[in-house]
């Protein structure tokens, strides 16, 4: 889990690429304090305030197709306009379909 965020995130196409890192952005402005992991073998990056995964606030999950902004807890978030996805126990996610939609 050493790699960087940038490094990892090259090996997928541009706009997925650029979009990842637009989001990437937003998100340690917004959550000041946040711990970046990436996750190799998950094949994704982790935002926590800790070490652990029991801490884990969101993930960027890259993809050839696209991009996810996927949420740990998400079955507890409100979702009043219905743009969390996913079927899991615990989390959800939000595809980013551009980069419009991070901002």
């Amino acid at each position: 889990m050493n790699q960087n965020a940038a490094t990892f995130l090259a090996n997928y196409e541009d706009v997925v690429y650029e979009n990842a890192m637009h989001l990437r952005a937003l998100l340690l402005d917004k959550l000041p304090g946040i711990t970046e992991q990436v996750d190799i073998p998950a094949k994704m990056i982790a935002y926590c305030y800790g070490q652990k995964y029991t801490e884990l606030i969101c993930t960027i999950i890259p993809s050839k197709k696209g991009l996810k902004l996927g949420f740990n807890r998400g079955t507890e978030l409100p979702d009043p306009n219905n743009l969390l996805e996913g079927n899991g126990k615990i989390s959800r996610y939000v595809v980013i379909l551009d980069k419009g939609m991070i901002d």
